[in-house]
């Protein structure tokens, strides 16, 4: 019969459990309330505190941007579009333009073949490994991801430079990612598979490197083909706010982020709040096969307090200086409203449940990590304190306000993890501590995850 489901032995969901949660469901009005409304709505449109919803304007006491927000549409290049965000601002000023943005598909191109450059060197590193050893499938599993970090953004404009948008501006495809990355991500599998195949076949070094080399060809032309060739150099000029022509001439990207990008990016230094008792505070890390560009130095970052990195935010922000910045976005967040509070939804009292775990045993857990990069742009401060966030966003304007939106500072301390600030607002003792040997994490630590 029907009702004669067997029990599979020690640890199996028997009958009777399944029994006794329905009777209590049954027996719960607020659960069968629950129900009720969630079958046919949002989940979120339950547990969404109004109270803090109307106690949460976009106001702010201090506010730096008078300009419009970026669009990375469907892409994972937050990281790319909130550094170069960061620079126009002083770019601007130079220029004494209203709206001015740097290609953000130039550098898109130049991190995908730097990339799969990257991958397929750690590939050959890892070549006597077993296919299925850890790190192994860790770089097969998204190896030309979109996402990125703040030393990975400062290594291709080392390397690479800057264009103006109007240089090398948006495709199809740098918009919208997804059938092109398949496309790269095959080629760079391929061409694993034949790095490891030859060093199972006792190939020299130069053969192995041989094999990449020709993988690189094709995974080029595939990007020229999404998002066109990048320029070699840029023919310049331009008509300022006061009507005043300027021609530059020809210039390398080299020369053109010389000349206009004035922000002082690789003085900068990564500071995050990682609270793991594992990670003590004062300490450097890197993340083992982290990064992009080979010959760049090793990602880095310094572990700090949260209080310390809302100082140096606060500080950075009343000096009239944007702050790069990543965080777990999707987390009590409302997209159109634009805001986040760390209690904006209630789940606990739509499900009955427990939503307790503290910040350090949710990356733990796998319940938290960086998703997204932006840019702080303003504060609200009461009798010296900060009471919310304002963050320049780079999904259009049809969000939040006008694309910005308002992170209130009960949302910092739990879902901030990252800042990008100059070395000379840290205290003595943390600029000695970049001195430091970094500790290592494995390459699927989460703190990597906004490269993933």
């Amino acid at each position: 019969m029907a009702n004669d489901i067997p029990n599979n032995g020690p640890g199996a969901l028997t009958q009777e459990a399944v029994s006794g949660f329905r009777e209590t469901f049954d027996a719960d009005p607020s659960k069968r309330m629950a129900q009720n409304v969630v079958t046919q709505h949002d989940v979120n449109d339950m547990a969404l505190d109004h109270s803090i919803v109307t106690d949460s304007p976009h106001s702010f006491s201090i506010v730096l941007d008078d300009w419009g927000v970026t669009n990375q549409a469907r892409s994972g290049r937050c990281w790319m579009f909130a550094g170069l965000n960061l620079c126009r601002v002083d770019t601007r000023n130079v220029l004494n333009v209203k709206e001015f943005e740097f290609s953000q598909n130039y550098l898109m191109f130049w991190d995908k073949l730097e990339r799969a450059n990257f991958i397929l060197e750690a590939i050959i590193e890892t070549a006597d490994r077993p296919s299925d050893d850890r790190t192994v499938d860790f770089l097969l599993r998204n190896p030309l991801s979109d996402g990125g970090q703040w030393d990975m953004f400062t290594a291709l404009v080392a390397k690479h430079g800057v264009v103006p948008k109007t240089s090398m501006p948006e495709t199809e495809s740098s918009a919208n990612s997804g059938r092109m990355n398949a496309s790269l991500n095959y080629q760079t599998r391929q061409g694993a598979k034949r790095i490891r195949d030859a060093y199972a076949k006792e190939s020299g070094l130069d053969e192995l490197r041989g094999i990449k080399d020709q993988t690189l060809k094709v995974i080029y032309d595939v990007l020229c083909i999404h998002l066109g060739t990048p320029p070699t150099e840029v023919d310049w000029q331009w008509k300022d706010k006061d009507d005043k022509f300027t021609r530059s001439g020809k210039l390398t990207p080299l020369q053109f982020a010389a000349d206009y990008l004035r922000t002082d990016i690789h003085d900068y230094v990564s500071l995050v709040h990682d609270p793991r008792e594992s990670s003590p505070e004062g300490a450097t890390f890197t993340v083992e096969y982290l990064g992009n560009v080979v010959d760049a130095p090793a990602i880095r970052y310094l572990n700090v307090d949260i209080q310390l990195m809302k100082d140096i935010t606060l500080k950075m922000l009343e000096d009239g200086k944007s702050v790069w910045m990543g965080c777990d976005t999707g987390k009590q967040m409302h997209r159109d409203l634009g805001l986040w509070d760390a209690d904006l939804f209630d789940y606990a009292s739509v499900y009955g449940a427990d939503f307790s775990m503290n910040k350090a045993e949710r990356l733990e857990y796998h319940q938290t990590a960086m998703t997204h990069a932006m840019m702080f742009t303003g504060v609200d401060v009461v009798d010296g304190v900060p009471r919310r966030w304002r963050v320049e966003n780079s999904w259009d304007d049809k969000v939040g306000n006008k694309g910005f939106f308002m992170m209130n500072d009960s949302w910092f301390a739990e879902y901030m993890f990252e800042i990008a600030v100059p070395k000379e607002y840290l205290p003595p003792e943390l600029q000695k501590a970049l001195e430091l040997e970094p500790i290592v994490l494995p390459a699927w630590d989460p703190m990597g995850s906004l490269a993933g």
